[in-house]
């Protein structure tokens, strides 16, 4: 950590948020005659939507494709571009100096003011660039002002409270204290306050969140299937089963537990297990296909991209999906989901009696077929259809 990094950390909320934009302002100030990064051309369409500005886990981009499947609709993602994180692909971006930059700031919404009709704030960050808000409230109202429809995406800690979580989940990782659960918990019961007053359309990824906005609709994840399908091995072709882990969140996903069981059954001889860390994500669908196994999570309670993707792999996925989670897929779908139940307590007696029951390699048939019905792309472009081309927007 840096010295000027430790100082800010220790100044008060609005202090810090100011001296960090004056900081981006300064370290942009280089970018002020250069060429402003190309936004992209307007479609001509009569719905034009954009998704923005985080692109988790490249979910903006494939749901900005889902969305151009509906007649009549063009869409655009737009990603805030930063140095340490895996680049996803994005229809335009910018680097972290140019969203500091007040000559791009107005450029950008110029360009959306006079682009689009229809806007995704995704995590309610801001849109235009930072401007020291700690949202993106006042884009928003810009956004509204100028007669754009607006709408609300979330994906996960950005709404889900911790405290909440903690009374109906066993295994949450949520404790009173922790650092990180206080900080997830102002922000999202300052994002849930934000909710109820700007009474805009809401989306949420994941159905275990309609806990937590019970009036929002679920935007089912996308993903391309056929690049995880392609890459995948035969199952248990390998010497020793290959289960596999990547602690994309350690501390939520229960990563501790997790390493603990599979490295003592690694160690028995029983498995090979692999935890996988640093691998840009276009090479992940050749990684989780060269295993058997895959363990996503045990402490949420849900399954996101991570585990859709290692289900269109074909896949043996296991994790603590919960009784809630399935039951809200199956009133909302028809479908189970089919990935094996695990928790702390029970993962190295899942894996061991997978392991047994090589016949389990059926299971992980379904879930191919599962995400061809759910996560193509398909189900999330019904979910946008209604905001996207209700008689008043059009």
């Amino acid at each position: 950590m840096t010295v000027t990094r430790a100082i800010r950390e220790h100044l008060p909320a609005p202090l810090a948020r100011t001296a960090g934009a004056v900081r981006r302002r300064l370290r942009g100030v280089r970018y002020s005659f250069a060429q402003l990064p190309a936004f992209p051309p307007v479609a001509t369409t009569p719905v034009r939507m954009l998704v923005g500005p985080t692109n988790s886990a490249g979910q903006g981009h494939a749901w900005a494709q889902a969305a151009q499947t509906i007649p009549g609709v063009s869409a655009v993602s737009f990603t805030l571009q930063r140095k340490a994180q895996f680049q996803f692909v994005h229809d335009y971006g910018v680097p972290l100096a140019w969203f500091g930059q007040p000559r791009w700031q107005r450029a950008q919404e110029q360009h959306i003011a006079g682009s689009y009709s229809h806007v995704m704030v995704e995590s309610l960050r801001p849109i235009f660039g930072a401007r020291g808000f700690p949202d993106a409230s006042p884009d928003i109202a810009t956004m509204l002002d100028a007669g754009i429809n607006v709408s609300l995406l979330f994906h996960g800690s950005d709404i889900r409270v911790p405290s909440r979580h903690a009374k109906r989940e066993r295994w949450s990782p949520f404790l009173p204290g922790d650092e990180l659960t206080e900080r997830l918990e102002t922000q999202a019961r300052r994002h849930a306050e934000l909710v109820e007053s700007l009474g805009l359309p809401v989306f949420v990824s994941t159905v275990d969140l309609l806990d937590d906005v019970p009036d929002a609709q679920w935007l089912p994840v996308a993903i391309d299937a056929s690049r995880w399908h392609e890459a995948a091995r035969p199952l248990f072709t390998a010497e020793r089963p290959v289960v596999a882990h990547v602690p994309s969140n350690a501390k939520l996903k229960g990563t501790e537990e997790i390493d603990a069981v599979l490295t003592r059954l690694h160690d028995s001889g029983a498995i090979e297990y692999r935890r996988i860390t640093g691998v840009p994500h276009e090479r992940m669908p050749s990684v989780i296909g060269d295993a058997d196994i895959v363990v996503d999570q045990l402490r949420i309670g849900l399954y996101g991209v991570a585990a859709a993707e290692a289900l269109a792999a074909g896949r043996i996925v296991v994790s603590y999906v919960g009784d809630a989670v399935r039951h809200r897929v199956r009133s909302l779908t028809g479908r189970e989901v089919p990935i094996v139940e695990a928790d702390p307590d029970t993962l190295g007696d899942v894996v061991t009696g997978l392991i047994a029951d090589r016949a389990a390699a059926e299971r992980a048939a379904a879930g191919p077929g599962y995400v061809a019905e759910l996560h193509d792309g398909s189900r999330s472009a019904e979910a946008l259809t209604s905001w996207l081309t209700s008689k008043e927007t059009l």
